[in-house]
């Protein structure tokens, strides 16, 4: 899968405007730049549970979890950079929830808020029918709001909060889970 972003968006002037962005199905040779983005967000505090730095070798098991036909992984690059990522993965691994798929979205900061995660997300929720999931699922700390804005944008619903569930740091978070259908092609 390969999809190219010609469209610019607005920005706030202090990024670019995003222009020939290319998504496609993750290799293994970009997995050391998925997992630098990775790291930067655990760092960052705001947008993933995991409190330790990973390695490439610690992600390879879950690189190959990923499967272009069912739970994909895609890059987003910009003129041959890895600038983000999006994944898919079961939300619940019972057979009930098999057409629902939990996405997890980061962005190299260079790239932060300049349409790449809106990018991404429309790319998902175009794409979800043909890989049968009905269902996308976010969750996403309650204190990241740039997060929660872009999934409000692009018509997800909040479906569930759980308060105080997380502590990162010492400090107890919140996590609130949001939620769109998609209709799956017959």
């Amino acid at each position: 899968m390969t999809a190219v972003v010609a469209k610019e968006n607005k920005v706030d002037g202090q990024r670019p405007p995003l222009q020939g962005v290319i998504i496609r199905d993750a290799v293994e040779a970009d997995l050391p730049a998925i997992v630098g983005i990775y790291n930067a967000a655990i760092r960052g505090r705001i947008s993933t549970a995991r409190l330790e730095e990973v390695s490439v070798d610690q992600r390879l098991p879950w690189f190959h979890e990923h499967s272009p036909e069912s739970y994909p992984l895609w890059v987003a690059e910009i003129d041959g950079q890895i600038a983000g990522w999006l994944s898919f993965h079961p939300f619940i691994r019972r057979q009930a929830y098999r057409g629902t798929a939990e996405i997890s979205i980061y962005v190299h900061e260079k790239f932060r808020r300049a349409g790449l995660g809106r990018a991404l997300l429309e790319e998902a929720s175009a794409r979800a029918p043909n890989l049968k999931i009905n269902a996308l699922v976010g969750c996403v700390f309650g204190h990241n709001a740039s997060s929660l804005r872009l999934f409000e944008r692009m018509g997800f619903e909040r479906w569930g909060f759980l308060p105080r569930i997380a502590d990162v740091d010492e400090v107890e978070r919140d996590l609130v889970m949001v939620g769109l259908h998609v209709s799956v092609q017959a």
